[in-house]
């Protein structure tokens, strides 16, 4: 398996991945089929690295409680402030893209790099050339304002498309 780069997401419709108080109600309502097309369970399955930023750091801690960190991988957070280490293999960096993406690419052992949440670090993996595609479930509804799901031009190939329940899904590939 040649390991691939994948910004693995959810966005409202009009291409927010948080509404503009940070918080992600309106996807956690959503009914989704953990079986379905493009589902979670599958893709975790292929990650062995995971890459955020502060802000999707943070939220987890803050969601899953600051003693459960939800990944066996080890995970890399994009940051320039000093954070609290929590359970798990997490690694705090402000290194070049480039750089840790490599390191990122020996430690999952030939499985997947997952860019967890955030558009702009999902961004700068892309302006590297080290993104590979893009996974998307889309939810019915318009948020008007938020974080952005990705903020920046980039051309895409549409690779797969169908629906997991109440989300229009696809999988994007990055044109180079």
């Amino acid at each position: 398996m040649t390991t691939r780069t994948t910004y693995y997401t959810a966005t409202s419709l009009d291409g927010f991945i948080a509404d503009p108080e940070a918080t992600l109600d309106w996807l956690l309502t959503r009914e989704n089929d953990s079986d379905g097309l493009l589902n979670y369970g599958d893709f975790i399955g292929d990650v062995g690295a995971i890459a955020m930023g502060r802000t999707t750091y943070e939220w987890v801690l803050q969601h899953e409680g600051p003693d459960a960190w939800p990944y066996t991988q080890p995970a890399w957070v994009f940051t320039h402030r000093e954070l609290q280490p929590r359970e798990g293999d997490i690694r705090f960096t402000h290194d070049d893209i480039a750089a840790v993406h490599a390191a990122m690419v020996e430690a999952a052992g030939g499985k997947n790099v997952w860019v967890v949440g955030g558009g702009d670090l999902a961004g700068q993996f892309a302006d590297a050339g080290l993104l590979d595609d893009i996974v998307v479930y889309v939810a019915p509804v318009f948020l008007g304002d938020g974080a952005p799901l990705f903020p920046r031009r980039q051309e895409l190939r549409l690779v797969e498309v169908g629906r997991n329940q109440e989300f229009a899904v696809a999988r994007y590939e990055i044109v180079k």
